[in-house]
This record gives structure tokens, sequence and C-alpha cells, in this order.
């Protein structure tokens, strides 16, 4: 009998445990999110018979190249120093142009690769100079059009560079206000723009022996963006928000600058991405994000394409992310929410699609989160939308929550679509609440510039009002809520804890913004076009002096009283380290060390690129939640 009890004891203890553990998922190591990427960033070359990617070799991401003749693998260089940038790209004689960023001496470093034998070559290596590749020429495969800030920091001139003979030949020199420059498929630049931060102007030129002529002006509100010519006269696809709200593919006139016919527009939201093939000078398609990704296609043998692969790789978005010259093989992207995704290789002549790698294959996507685009109504009844991320469970309410604000002051905002850290946090059982506020881009003008001036203002207001409705409808807990944010996001997060505390248990900083003034007087040489723009979008130091005060954290450490997690890298080019580390003592001395921890990486720029910077960053994100948001604390 008494065994029999002991027996049935046994049994209700390991149930109740169950049913006590039933809300909880497996807890994915750190180290499964934030790793390095497994294969990413992949290319193909013009003549198609061959495949690169970047792998990481010994924690630096370094060049593979695949041959698609007999499919060998080769890894093509063994940086051990710093990665190898994303932005490589081939030339159309089979060669490899790709960079460093030497953070420790400021320093950007160009390089070929050539394929026949995998030696590398040393192009430039300058310190405090931007480079970016403007353009290749398939009539001279050793010429490459190029933008940078050699002559003068502040202004980026055009050259010719030599990749065979490393000569280096001046094309454009900006005269102090040229912002973009648009080549043609011959790498010849005819499009221009101009801005003095406020106004902005798009010039034509014929050809090279001619001047550039102005032909649209506009001022910061209204854009037009050219993308390419069409081949028929001088007219070109731009994107436009000119006479409208949102922002549509349109024809122009380059002779002068007259609209010729809206192509297509959306009526829910910006167009943000397009597909062009330079053999056809051809948009395919047109992108735009809505609560998920939409597209529409201009291209009946493109939408044969997207639709085979999505039969292919069902549940998953899709996109072409680079093809050779013949426009017969494609490299593919997929991803979910829930997928940081992979690339694979289709072949229209055999209709072959071959898996090429993953991203991250480590994370298994049923043990991660759905990403759930919701809106609300702010309080003066403008809508505004995000996404909400929720724990996996049973449990969908009172749920302690990590309120995240997009980075940015206007624009890149949050879309659906995977994100680590959101998935790190949802993994803990975090509610995750993404607001993008008024201010951000892809959902018209008006929503755009309903933010100007609004920066700690309704901006902010939004951001309350999304935790006040996940409040009101239960999901979260009114008394576990986080504010976490990078950039702009994290001036949000101090903004939060300062004048909203009862709000907030405690907020994560990276790279926070916390003085105005300083932000815009400390900008780049190059940022400087922006400046005025940010005078008129977020205010002028002097005729807004007292605004700016009002709003900056720096003026208001007495107000900030909750735990605070702070990240920053030491070469990061808009960061005022020397203010930052006053702001962070004067916070200590109040607060106490315990409860103000920072972390300044000195061989870090804005975004931390070190795996193991990730994951001490990560470890100790972890542990202050833990200790912050817990039932039991």
């Amino acid at each position: 009998m008494l065994k029999h009890l002991r027996l049935l004891l046994f049994v209700h203890v390991i149930i109740t445990l169950c049913a006590c553990n039933y809300n909880k998922a497996r807890q994915i190591p750190i180290i499964d999110f934030f790793k390095t990427a497994e294969k990413s960033t992949f290319r193909i070359s013009p003549d198609g018979k061959y495949i690169s990617y970047l792998k990481p070799y010994k924690d630096k991401q370094n060049l593979f190249i695949q041959s698609l003749v007999d499919g060998s693998e080769r890894m093509a260089t063994s940086f051990t120093d710093y990665s190898i940038r994303g932005d490589y790209f081939w030339t159309f004689n089979n060669k490899i142009v790709f960079s460093q960023d030497i953070i420790a001496n400021d320093e950007q470093k160009l390089f070929t690769l050539d394929i026949a034998d995998l030696k590398v070559h040393n192009l430039l290596a300058l310190e405090k100079v931007r480079i970016t590749l403007l353009n290749r020429d398939r009539v001279n495969p050793d010429i490459i059009t190029i933008r940078m800030n050699k002559r003068d920091p502040a202004n980026f001139d055009v050259y010719r560079l030599n990749i065979k003979t490393g000569e280096l030949t001046p094309y454009l020199i900006n005269p102090g206000n040229i912002t973009d420059w648009y080549p043609d498929v011959d790498g010849k630049i005819r499009l221009i723009a101009s801005s003095d931060g406020v106004d902005k102007t798009i010039l034509y030129r014929p050809n090279d022996n001619e001047p550039f002529k102005p032909i649209i002006q506009n001022n910061f509100k209204t854009s037009v963006t050219p993308i390419a010519f069409t081949g028929e006269k001088s007219y070109f696809y731009a994107l436009s928000n000119v006479n409208r709200d949102k922002t549509a593919l349109v024809e122009i006139n380059a002779q002068d600058g007259k609209e010729r016919r809206v192509i297509f527009a959306c009526k829910n939201a910006d167009i943000k991405d397009y597909d062009y093939s330079k053999n056809k000078r051809q948009i395919e398609l047109l992108a735009w994000q809505a609560a998920k990704p939409q597209r529409h296609f201009l291209s009946a043998d493109v939408k044969k394409i997207y639709d085979k692969l999505s039969n292919d790789l069902k549940g998953n978005e899709i996109n072409i992310v680079d093809r050779d010259s013949a426009e017969n093989k494609f490299i593919i992207f997929s991803y979910t929410d829930r997928n940081p995704g992979s690339f694979y290789l289709y072949e229209t002549k055999t209709d072959k699609l071959t898996k090429l790698g993953d991203i991250n294959s480590s994370l298994k996507p049923d043990e991660l989160c759905e990403m759930k685009p919701v809106s609300f109504k702010a309080s003066d009844g403008m809508i505004i939308n995000g996404y909400l991320t929720l724990p996996l469970g049973t449990k969908k309410t009172n749920l302690p929550l990590i309120v995240m604000p997009h980075d940015g002051i206007f624009g890149q905002s949050f879309w659906w679509g995977y994100n680590q850290e959101v998935q790190f946090l949802a993994n803990r059982g975090y509610a995750v609440f993404q607001v993008n506020y008024r201010g951000s881009t892809g959902y018209g003008k008006d929503f755009y510039s309903a933010g100007f001036k609004e920066v700690g203002g309704k901006v902010q207001q939004d951001i309350t009002d999304g935790v006040h409705w996940l409040i009101n409808t239960k999901v979260a807990n009114p008394k576990k809520i986080a504010i976490f944010g990078a950039g702009f996001g994290g001036f949000s997060a101090l903004y939060g804890v300062s004048f909203q505390p009862q709000l907030y248990n405690c907020a994560i900083v990276q790279h926070g913004l916390i003085n105005f003034f300083t932000y815009i007087k400390d900008a780049p040489p190059f940022y400087k076009p922006k400046v005025k723009m940010m005078y008129e979008m977020v205010g002028d130091p002097e005729t807004d002096a007292a605004g700016l005060r009002a709003i900056s954290p720096v003026f208001h450490t007495d107000k900030i009283r909750a735990p605070l997690l702070i990240f920053q890298g030491a070469k990061d080019d808009r960061a005022n380290i020397s203010e930052l580390n006053q702001f962070v003592r004067e916070l200590q001395r109040q607060n106490g060390n315990e409860n103000v921890k920072y972390f300044l990486k000195p061989n870090e720029r804005t975004v931390f690129r070190s795996e193991s910077n990730k994951m001490q960053m990560y470890t100790e994100i972890e542990k202050f939640l833990e200790h912050n948001m817990r039932d039991n604390q």
C-alpha cells in the first residue's frame, strides 16, 4: 500500500513539473543565435562558372570559391585579423574585388583576387577614407568606378580604378554638394543628385562632354530616386513620391524632368525595392512591405521563376540576389520569420534548384517564434504598425515584455522576417514588441513627415501608447517591462526610463544617442550635407536649443533611476566617447555600479562584429534581464 502511494505521489510530481514547464521552450544556447554565419553573401561570376561566398575561418569571414563545372570548393583567402566586407563583387574578367575595414587604424584596404590562381593583390590602403563601388565595366573589365573621400573628407569624388595596374583616375570631382551618382549600363554617369540638406536636385547630362543641368528639384520631404535608363530615348525609371503620398515606380524624361507615366503604385505602402535586368533594361519586379513582404511582377519570365521557387520552397519568402550575365543562373535567398535563411542556385535551362548553404543550420524553425504583424491607435488617433513576437507555449497573457524601438530617427523601419535578437529574447520567455512609430519609412510621405520635430514628443508617445495597448489587452505584465534599443532606439530607451519611470523596469542601450547637440556637431565630414535636414526634422541647435536640451538624456541623469546596461564600440563614427564615459560615470555615481553596467569595446565600430564580443554582450543581456524581469526578484 505504501509502495503504491509513493508511486502515485511520484507520478503526481512528474505531471506537476511537466505542467509547470509546458510553457517553456528548450533554452537554445546563445552561440546558436549569434555565431558568425556559416555561409553568406553568395555571388555568381558573370560567366556563370563559379560561385563565391563568405565563410568563417578562425572567427573571420573569408572568401571561398566553388566551381560549377566540377563542383570543387577552395578557400580563396585566409585573413585572421579582420573579416572581408560583404560588399565584394566580381568583375567581367573573373576577378573579385573585396575590402577589409581595419578598425584599429581606421583604414580601408582594397584587394583583387584572380580566380585563375587565387592570388590576392593589394589595390589601395587608405586611412580615414570610405570607398564604395559604383559600377563595373563590361567593355573594359579591368576598370571599375568607385567613389571615395580621399581628396576631401567632407566630399566623395568619383574615380576610375584600373584593378590590373592600380592606376586611379579622377572621373567626377565633387564641387561640394553632390550626394549620389547614377551610372548607366556602360558605366557612364549621366544622372547625379545634389543637396544642400533641405533641397535636393536631380541633374542630367547626355554624355561625358556635356555639363550637368538641373531637371528636378524637391525638398527633403519629397523624393525622386533614379534607378536606370529604359533604353528608349533619354527616359529613366525612378521611385518617386512627387504629387503622391506613397512612393511609386515612374518613368521620367531626363531632357526635362517630366514624369511620363506611372508604371506601378501601391495604395498601402511605399515601393521599397526592385529587380532590374541590365540585359533587357527592364524592371522585372517591385517589392514593398505591408504587414508582410509583397511583390508585383513586371516580367512574365521572372514571375514564372518565382512561382516555381515558391512551390519548391513552400512557406518561404524568396529573393533573387544575384545572376550571371546571360541571366540563366540565379542565386536565390529564402527565409522566414523563424529561419535566418538559405541560399540556392537556380538554373533556368535545366529547371534545377540546388541548395548552396545555410546562414545558421543550428536553429530549428519549430523551436522559434512567430513574428505577428500588429497595429494600434496612438493617443491622437494615428494608426501605428509593428510586430509582436510571443514565446512558445500556451501562456499568452501577463508576459514579461521587451519593447524594441528601431534605430534610425527617420527610417530603418522594422520589417517582417528573421531577427536574431527577437528570437533570442522570445526563447528566453519574453514577449517582444517592435514598433514603427511615426517618422518610420515605408508608410508614405504623410506618416514619415508626421514625425518631424516630434522626437521626444509624439514619436515617443507612439511607443508609450503601444506599451499601454499591450497592457490593456492583457498581453504584457505591467510590472515587468524593459526597453531595449540601438542608436536612436537607444535614445528612446533612455528617454523612456527618464520620463516614464513607472513604465519600465530597466533599459538596454547599444550605441545610444545621448545628446542631440553633439550628435549634430560631431557628425563626420561626409555626413554634413544631411545636417541641415536634421535641423528641419529634429531641431536646430541654435533656434531649438531648449527643445533639444529637454529631450537629450545627457541633461537628465537625475531622472534615470532604472537599472541600465550599455554597450558601445570605441571606433563608432557617430559616438562622442568622452561624453558617453562622463554620462556613465555620473549615472554610476548616482545609482551605483551594480545598477549601471557599461561595456566599451576598443576595436569595434557601431555594431559589434567580433563573435566573442557578441557572445559577451548577449550573455550580459541574458543575466541583466533575468535579474530585473523575473517574478522572484
